[in-house]
């Protein structure tokens, strides 16, 4: 058996793991890649195998650095399966689409305004072409091992990261590699802990923070404090939020400090059909996460959901303090460019950055204090107060990751680092190698390691 990275390796984004064992060609996750433009030229490379030859693609999750390129890949030629929970399923079903039609719309304004260098500029895939590939997904259910071809077996365990997020564990021969995926946080308020780690001869493991500790500060207090101080002053409190997962975190701790009259009465809008559409599957799959019936009502309850695009446009018309959440989480496309555009300006309001901003995107930008962002082919002004929420993140630090690979009985053969820039991968390696003294590699993009 043996894997080759084609993503997330020394960078975040653009997650592929090829699996060959035998005759079967395996990819675990296929992601887009984002960031600076080198990375996302990736998006248009030819995969070093023909999409036709690929068997299987398990995925760890449905967020598009997971899952974004699996339309691409069907567009190509690949006529397998897509395995994956049921949960990720129904988060593909409107993250994909979303995909293809924001490329669509991305190309269909850089045409209009001229300001592509692409004449003219086309979308990587369709919404056509992401609704097509639906048809090859197959679900699992959490911790059942299932035969995918001979002596060749693999399994999914609760990773807890988001709905349907999942470890995935392959065997081939004796011989087993597992994937953390993303990893979710032990002590999550809405998302339950990740199960222990199954003994495994080699791991493939995130480390996107793997060279920080999170903060500790309540984040209903920081968040507390944010609405209340833009309140004041009568601006905008401007989101950019992830449709899966973070938006539904930040309204859990909204409904608290709502319920507790912590903070004034002001609207709340979610304006992504994406998150709309991803809250309602949050209550559908709730014995995935900690919440009652009574708590997932009361987060779905405390926004109003914005749908039509006009509806949009009336929120820039906005003069009186509200709450605004919007995708995308690095604000690399979706509706939320078009509000920083109309709302970055004014000092009033506030842009609070909930999640990792990976390097190069316009969130990592904005979060580094650069005070002019181009986007839509011209230069836009960053007046508003930037403020960056680090408590909320859904990806574990590195005491995390090492308190949960403790639970392995076994030292593994090897452990691969990915999912995390340079410099974080590297202080993930050394913390791992002090503590456990494993064998432990980050790779570069296209290597290839035989497991043995």
């Amino acid at each position: 058996m043996n894997i080759q990275f084609l993503g997330a390796t020394q960078t975040v984004t653009g997650s592929k793991y090829l699996v060959q064992a035998g005759k079967v060609n395996v990819l675990v996750d296929c992601g887009l890649f984002q960031g600076y433009k080198e990375l996302r030229l990736r998006n248009w490379a030819s995969l070093p195998i023909d999409p036709k030859k690929i068997d299987y693609v398990l995925l760890t999750h449905a967020h598009i650095d997971h899952s974004g390129y699996i339309p691409l890949l069907v567009k190509n030629g690949f006529r397998g399966k897509v395995l994956c929970t049921e949960a990720t399923r129904d988060l593909c079903k409107i993250l994909l689409p979303d995909s293809g039609y924001l490329q669509e719309e991305e190309a269909f304004y850089a045409n209009r305004k001229g300001y592509s260098k692409h004449h003219p500029a086309r979308p990587l895939y369709t919404k056509e072409d992401a609704k097509r590939c639906l048809n090859h997904f197959q679900t699992t259910p959490f911790d059942k091992r299932f035969k995918i071809h001979e002596n060749f077996y693999a399994s999914f365990h609760y990773a807890g990261h988001i709905l349907g997020a999942s470890l995935i564990r392959i065997e081939h021969e004796g011989i087993s590699l597992l994937f953390s995926g993303d990893l979710g946080r032990p002590n999550d308020p809405i998302m339950k802990p990740p199960q222990n780690p199954p003994e495994s001869d080699y791991l493939v493991i995130e480390s996107t923070y793997g060279d920080r500790l999170h903060d500790k500060t309540d984040p209903s207090i920081q968040l507390r404090d944010i609405i209340n101080r833009t309140a004041k002053r009568g601006g905008i409190i401007l989101i950019p939020a992830f449709a899966v997962g973070r938006t539904q975190a930040l309204l859990y701790y909204i409904s608290q400090l709502k319920a507790k009259k912590a903070i004034p009465n002001i609207p709340v809008f979610v304006d992504s059909p994406m998150a709309t559409n991803a809250t309602h599957i949050f209550s559908h799959h709730a014995g995935e996460n900690r919440l009652s019936d009574q708590q997932c009502a009361d987060v779905c309850g405390v926004a109003q959901y914005i749908q039509t695009v006009d509806e949009s446009k009336a929120l820039c018309q906005q003069k009186m303090p509200m709450i605004l959440i919007s995708a995308s989480g690095m604000a690399t496309g979706g509706r939320v460019v078009h509000h920083i555009r109309n709302f970055a300006p004014n000092h009033r309001n506030t842009i609070l950055l909930s999640g990792f901003q990976a390097d190069g995107t316009r969130g990592d930008r904005i979060a580094r204090g650069e005070k002019e962002i181009k986007m839509f082919g011209q230069m836009i002004k960053i007046n508003a107060e930037i403020c960056q929420m680090t408590s909320t993140s859904a990806h574990v630090d590195f005491d995390e990751m090492l308190a949960w690979l403790a639970h392995l009985k076994k030292a593994p053969r090897k452990v691969f680092i990915t999912h995390g820039g340079e410099e974080s991968a590297q202080s993930l390696k050394m913390k791992i190698e002090q503590k456990f003294h494993w064998n432990c590699m980050v790779p570069d993009y296209l290597d290839r390691e035989e497991l043995k």
